[in-house]
Parts: C-alpha cells; sequence; structure tokens
C-alpha cells in the first residue's frame, strides 16, 4: 500500500530548502521549512506553509539534532521528511529514525545509505556487481605499517581516503614512501573529526582523470532510469566548483556503458529515489567506480535542463509509492547546461569563507538562465553553515552558446556586502582552456595562477561601486537631519552622476 503523504518536512535550509518546498508545492503537497535562530529571516522560512524554529545556530544543536527534527515533523502533522543534501542527509540512523517515528523518508532505504557509505563495502558491492573499480585495498586499514606494503603493490602516487568519507574530508596524496606515515596520520584525524570514525583505506591514484557523474532514478516497481552524465572535474581541494551537462569527453557509446555501470551499482543495493554514482574516467576512455551520493546532488540542476525532468518531484513521487514519470532509453540529452557554485568565499585570498550582511542582491534573468538562491538583500551570512548562498545555471543549445549565456548572467550578478566566488566563475569561462573543455581534477592546480591572481575583473566592481554609492546615499538620507548651521544656506541636492546611477541600478 503505497504511503499517503500530504505534508512534508524539509530538513535543511538556505537554497536547496526552497527548492524542495517549491516542488512540493508544484506536486500538490504542503511543506514545513526548520530554521535555526540565525536562518529565521530566510527566503525558505517564508516560502513554507508552515516553520518550527530548531533553536541556536550551531548545526549540532539545530539542523543536525535528530531528535529535534522528528519532534518537529510531529508537531507539525507531517507524514514524509525531506533530507536535502548535506547534514543528514546520508546518515542511516536519520533515515532509521524517520522510520521509527512512522514517517516517511524521502531517500533510499537506511541499508543502501549505510552500505554505500561505507566506501570499502561500497567497493565490494560494485566488484560482485561487475562494476569496474579504481585498484586499492578493500578494507580500512589499522595502520601506516600496514598501509606501506599495500601502498608499494599498487605504486606511488596513493590516495589515503576515509572509509566513512565523503566531500573531500579525510583524503590525502600520498606521492612517496616518506610521506606515507604523515598522510596516513592526518587522513585518520580529519576523518575522526569529520564523520566519527577513523578508519582509512588506500586507492591507487589516477593522473588527470575526470570526474564524471551518472544521475539514476530508482522506484518500487523495480524500474532504474539513468539520466546521463554530468561532468564535475572543476574542483578545488575535492569540492566542486562547476559543472555541466552532458561532457564533451563522453560519447553515446561510453555513455550507455557508464550508464549501464551505474544501474547495476544502484539496482546491488536495492536503490529507491534519486542517487548519484561517481566515476573516474581516465585519459585512455576507461572508467572506475568512486562513490555513490546516496541523495539528491548539488549540482542537480543541470541534469534537470538537459534531460527536462523534475529530479525533485519524482523524489516526491517514488516516496508516495508511484512509479517514475521517465523511462529508461526515451531520453537523449538536449543543450549545454552549466552551473557555477556562488559561494561566500573570497578566491583571491584562497577562497577564505566570509561572512557580513547582504546589502544589495541583482539576480540575474533572461533566457536560459535559473537561480538558485537562499539569499536576498537584509540576509546574514554567518560561519554556521557551508558558504554555498546560491547556484547560477544556465542552458543553451549549444556549450558554446551556454558559456556566453554563463558569461552574461555572472556579469548581470550584482552581490554587495560580502565577497563571493563570481569573479573566479568569470575567469574561468574565459579561460581558453575551459573553453576547450580541456579540463580535469587537476585543472585548477594548473591554471590557478592565471586565474586567482590579481583583481577582480574591473566590469564586475564598476556596478558594484555604484550600488555602495546608492546604498550610502540612502542611509544618509534616512538618517536623522543634524541641527541646521546658523548660517545654513540652500539644501545641497545629489549630484547629477548620483541620480542617473540611481536610475541605472533601479533599471529606470
Amino acid at each position: 500500500m503505497s504511503p499517503t503523504i500530504k505534508r512534508v518536512l524539509v530538513a535543511n535550509r538556505g537554497e536547496i530548502a526552497l527548492r524542495i518546498i517549491r516542488a512540493c508545492h508544484e506536486e500538490g503537497l504542503e511543506a514545513v521549512a526548520v530554521y535555526s535562530d540565525a536562518d529565521r529571516l530566510s527566503p525558505h522560512v517564508r516560502a513554507a506553509d508552515l516553520a518550527v524554529p530548531l533553536g541556536p545556530p550551531p548545526a549540532a544543536q539545530s539542523y543536525l539534532d535528530i531528535a529535534k527534527l522528528i519532534a518537529a515533523a510531529q508537531s507539525a502533522a507531517c507524514q514524509a521528511v525531506h533530507p536535502g543534501y548535506g547534514f543528514l542527509s546520508e546518515r542511516a540512523p536519520f533515515a532509521e529514525a524517520v522510520a521509527a517515528a512512522s514517517l516517511e523518508f524521502i531517500g533510499p532505504p537506511a541499508a543502501a545509505i549505510r552500505t554505500m557509505g561505507d566506501k570499502t563495502e561500497a567497493r565490494r558491492r560494485m566488484q560482485q556487481a561487475g562494476v569496474p573499480i579504481v585498484p586499492g585495498t578493500m578494507r580500512p586499514l589499522a595502520d601506516h605499517a600496514q598501509a606501506r606494503p599495500e601502498a608499494a603493490r599498487l605504486g606511488y602516487p596513493v590516495l589515503l581516503k576515509a572509509a566513512a568519507g565523503g566531500g573531500g574530508k579525510g583524503m590525502r596524496l600520498v606521492r612517496e614512501e616518506a610521506e606515507l606515515e604523515a598522510g596516513f596520520e592526518a587522513a585518520a584525524s580529519e576523518a575522526l573529526k569529520a564523520f566519527g570514525a577513523g578508519e582509512v583505506y588506500l586507492e591507487k591514484y589516477l593522473e588527470r582523470p575526470r570526474h564524471i557523474e551518472i544521475q539514476i532514478l530508482a522506484d518500487s516497481f523495480g524500474r532504474v532510469v539513468a539520466l546521463g552524465e554530468r561532468e564535475c572535474s572543476i574542483q578545488r581541494r575535492h569540492q566542486k566548483l562547476i559543472e555541466e551537462a552532458p561532457s564533451v569527453a563522453v560519447t553515446p557509446a561510453l555513455r550507455r556503458r557508464m550508464s549501464d555501470a551505474a544501474t547495476a551499482a544502484a539496482g546491488a543495493v536495492g536503490y529507491l529515489g534519486a542517487g548519484t554514482i561517481e566515476f573516474l574516467l581516465a585519459p585512455s576512455g576507461e572508467f572506475s567506480f568512486l562513490e555513490m551520493n546516496t541523495r539528491l546532488q548539488v549540482e542537480h540542476p543541470v541534469t534537470e535542463l538537459v534531460y527536462g525532468v523534475d529530479i525533485v518531484r519524482e523524489q516526491l513521487r517514488v516516496a508516495m509509492g508511484q512509479p517514475l514519470r521517465v523511462h529508461a532509453g526515451t531520453l537523449q540529452p538536449r543543450g549545454h547546461a552549466i552551473e557555477c557554485r556562488i559561494t561566500a568565499e573570497d578566491p583571491f585570498n584562497d577562497f577564505l569563507p566570509a561572512t557580513g550582511v547582504v546589502s544589495y542582491l541583482r539576480v540575474p534573468g533572461g533566457p536560459g538562465v535559473r537561480w538558485d538562491g537562499g539569499i536576498e538583500a537584509g540576509n546574514e551570512v554567518t560561519l554556521h553553515y557551508d558558504p554555498l548562498i546560491a547556484k547560477l545555471i544556465v542552458w543553451g543549445e549549444t556549450r558554446g552558446v551556454a558559456l556566453e549565456r554563463m558569461r552574461r548572467a555572472l556579469r548581470e550578478l550584482t552581490i554587495v556586502g560580502i565577497p563571493s566566488s563570481q569573479a573566479f566563475h568569470l575567469r574561468v569561462m574565459d579561460d581558453p582552456e575551459f573553453q576547450r573543455g580541456d579540463i580535469d581534477v587537476t585543472y585548477l592546480e594548473r591554471a590557478g595562477e592565471r586565474l586567482l591572481v590579481g583583481e577582480p575583473p574591473a566590469e564586475l566592481t564598476r556596478p558594484l561601486a555604484v550600488v555602495a554609492a546608492l546604498l550610502a546615499e540612502e542611509r544618509r538620507a534616512a538618517a536623522p537631519p543634524p541641527p541646521p548651521a546658523p548660517s545654513a544656506g540652500p539644501p545641497v541636492r545629489p549630484s547629477a552622476w548620483l541620480l542617473a546611477a540611481r536610475r541605472d541600478a533601479l533599471g529606470q
């Protein structure tokens, strides 16, 4: 019997919470938001049908508190919980707690989360399913002494990786034996802090691979559908910065092979809902399983634009026991989509996270432009959460059109009050190497000097200066007037330049 869902608790914040709330409304469902004290004025709170406070800003006391989230869902009479991405989305205990409270978890079964969250167990399962894997150890290593002969067998360079990890945490590249002991200790320590488990395993390091992932959807009727690939090779410290679909390196034949491997991987763990199988694609054209993300991905919009599928609505349908609306073999990529992650970081200062109040925000628009944002003017960006504040996504008939469209959209975007990654993205769009599609996971290491040195492009700083002047003028106008001077003359009018700048900023 399919579950009856009328109201969904969205156990997340920011842009992804707003994205899920919109999908719920389009699917005819009510959405309940949760928020910490720091997020009480966030757009996702107002967009929901009901909002429940969680308490103090630290995530451990709000968005990571399972008991508070379950209590919020029950108090709001919800029938289901959507975890979004990040926070608790890939924590099997959360999925189990939701089920124990007689609520529907909008995601895969807890057993699938647990299996694919254990990277060594996932590697064993994939090998059994016939999915190619990167050469490496199949079980966690006790210490650096146990890692030494394994590294020698694989041949340097090697990667030390957290067995319970993801997102680039608990990962160290070791290029020679002398670096192994320090690398092992650093990876294990970081893994323990990030995931509560310090187990580490070893993989052969592949030189200059592309990071390619396949989006899959699976329903309770045994259907598993692959929605093509995403190119996610533009990374910094294993954190994705720019994604696109399709990949210039993937031919139709290779797409079929990777899609077959991805559906086999999902089937091997009894998967349900939306998930992503990540692969490393070598220059030779051979690919190997990297990991599975048992949740909605940050970069899902590029797949939606190219394949015309609303992935979040499909998640909701699967949770309600309904069949997928898409069928394997019937969809082909149409056009090209690019996503830039807009983060509150200073790219010209080693991507240092920034805080502050967004005093002005102008969002780009026009044909083929999508803005998935979680902030608006007046919102405060804090250090309590991930620096991602929005995603700028464009679609074009060809990759060239999409590149030009992203350039235009990035120039239209205006954010005042905090530094952002906007200027970095514009430089990447202008970089000949990126324009040729000649990219891999080492792109930023090779191109960083020309992308991250110097001042932001002038075409971005000029609008910021104009808006800053306008805001300063508005603040002065709103301030109480000073007492008149004894010999006050006629009132001073704003300059013609300032009046023209105000009209331009307001689109008048």
